[in-house]
C-alpha cells in the first residue's frame, strides 16, 4: 500500500487537494502498474518557515515528497512517477520544480496491511485490494 506523502509550506484550497489526489492516484496506478483501492496520500500544510530546501530562494514555497512504496519498481517507474508527480506540484500548488524534493522508500508487500490482509509483493499489473489474501 502505498504512501505517498507531500510536505508544503503554503496552505491550498480544499477543491486543489482533492483534484491532486485524484491526479496523484491516477499518475501513481498507471505509471507503477497497480490498482488505485490501496493508495494512500497525505498532504501536510506547513508554515513557511517549517520546510528548508537549500536550493530555495527565502520565503518560496518549497515541496518535500516522500513515497513508500512496495519493492520491485523499477529506475525507468520511479523516474516517470517522479517527473509527473513534480509537473503536478508545479501546476497544482505553483511550487517551482527546481524546489522540490522526492525520497522513496521501499517495503516488501508485507510490511503494507490492510485489517483483513497483509499486501503481497509487488508484480505487474496488480491490484492488490482485490486480490486474495
Amino acid at each position: 500500500m502505498p504512501h505517498l506523502q507531500f510536505e508544503i509550506n503554503k496552505t491550498v484550497k480544499k477543491k486543489l487537494k482533492k483534484d491532486f489526489i485524484v491526479f496523484i492516484e491516477k499518475s501513481f496506478s498507471k505509471i507503477m502498474q497497480t490498482g488505485k483501492d490501496h493508495i494512500a496520500i497525505t498532504i501536510r500544510e506547513l508554515e513557511k518557515e517549517s520546510l528548508s530546501l537549500g536550493r530555495a530562494g527565502e520565503n518560496e514555497s518549497i515541496c518535500l515528497m516522500n513515497f513508500d512504496i512496495r519493492s520491485g519498481r523499477t529506475k525507468k517507474q520511479k523516474i516517470e512517477l517522479v517527473k509527473k508527480l513534480i509537473s503536478g506540484v508545479e501546476k497544482f500548488f505553483q511550487i517551482k520544480k527546481s524546489n522540490q524534493y522526492v525520497t522513496f522508500t521501499n517495503h516488501k508487500g508485507i510490511e503494507f496491511n490492510f485489517y483483513e490482509k497483509s499486501l503481497l509483493n509487488w508484480v505487474e499489473n496488480d491490484d492488490p485490494s482485490k486480490n486474495e489474501k
